[in-house]
């Protein structure tokens, strides 16, 4: 009797157990589904950056001003896309590519963002509003479409296709780097020169060195890409000046377009296209 007893309290248990557990992957499916979960880390990710006085009213203000737009998303779905795009450029900028799990953890909830693009689940995000974003980030970062546009026909994908999350993680990656290493490389050119123009000789054996520094560079580890720039810092530059100014008078000079064109050409050679 004892042992029939026990038996019938374990299966009872093992029984609660298992409908305990569905019920928490049931709740877990509806919080993901829902976009509640993405909302609620989105939130607080706000909350802990702007730090209110009043953390409750800030929220209550976010959440009004989340259903508004996707009321007035309703009759306009350019609108409602839009503010979908801007909530996930919000997540882009909040870490930078050098803090490598801030930086990934914030590309994942933008791809979540744009995934959802609004709905209670979507099937994917397509290769349309991915490309739209991409030329958002370049515009923004002010690169002239001559440079953003030799990058994006190497990142870019279909309008129609589905882009699974590695791929954006990795053009995401691409362009943030490639804005730092811009304005590095335009840091440099106005080291060498006060005006739009440089000595020509001494804008080429930069060029040269950033190249090498380039090919001991990997995307996949930001610093490395970031840190080509600053190996020509003043002292180095100092030095090639010196060399160079020996008995030599300028012949010729660069633009400064000129110069960054080039420097983009060296960084854009190295990034693997992903059609």
């Amino acid at each position: 009797m004892l042992v029939e007893k026990m038996e019938k309290r374990r299966v009872h248990n093992a029984g609660s157990s298992d409908s305990k557990a569905f019920k928490e992957e049931c709740e877990r499916e509806f919080l993901t589904q829902s976009g509640v979960r993405i909302m609620l880390r989105e939130a607080l990710m706000k909350l802990l950056e702007t730090r209110p006085e009043e953390p409750i009213t800030f929220l209550a203000n976010h959440f009004h001003s989340l259903v508004l737009n996707s009321e007035g998303g309703g009759g306009d779905q350019g609108q409602m896309q839009q503010s979908v795009v801007n909530r996930a450029m919000w997540h882009l900028r909040v870490a930078h590519p050098s803090q490598r799990a801030a930086f990934n953890n914030s590309v994942g909830i933008a791809y979540d963002i744009l995934l959802t693009n609004g709905r209670k689940k979507k099937p994917g995000l397509n290769g349309r509003m991915y490309s739209d974003l991409l030329k958002r980030i370049c515009n923004e970062g002010r690169i002239p479409e001559n440079i953003s546009g030799s990058l994006l026909k190497k990142i870019q994908c279909r309008e129609h296709e589905a882009v699974p999350f590695e791929i954006f993680r990795y053009s995401m990656l691409t362009c943030f780097i490639f804005l730092e290493y811009l304005s590095k490389s335009s840091s440099l050119f106005e080291t060498l020169s006060d005006s739009k123009k440089a000595d020509k000789r001494l804008c080429e054996i930069v060029l040269e060195t950033l190249e090498d520094a380039l090919q001991a560079s990997n995307l996949s580890i930001p610093a490395s890409y970031l840190e080509a720039g600053s190996k020509l810092g003043p002292d180095r530059l100092a030095l090639e000046m010196n060399k160079l100014l020996i008995n030599h008078k300028p012949a010729s000079f660069m633009q400064k377009g000129e110069f960054l064109q080039k420097a983009a050409a060296l960084f854009i050679e190295k990034v693997k296209s992903i059609s």
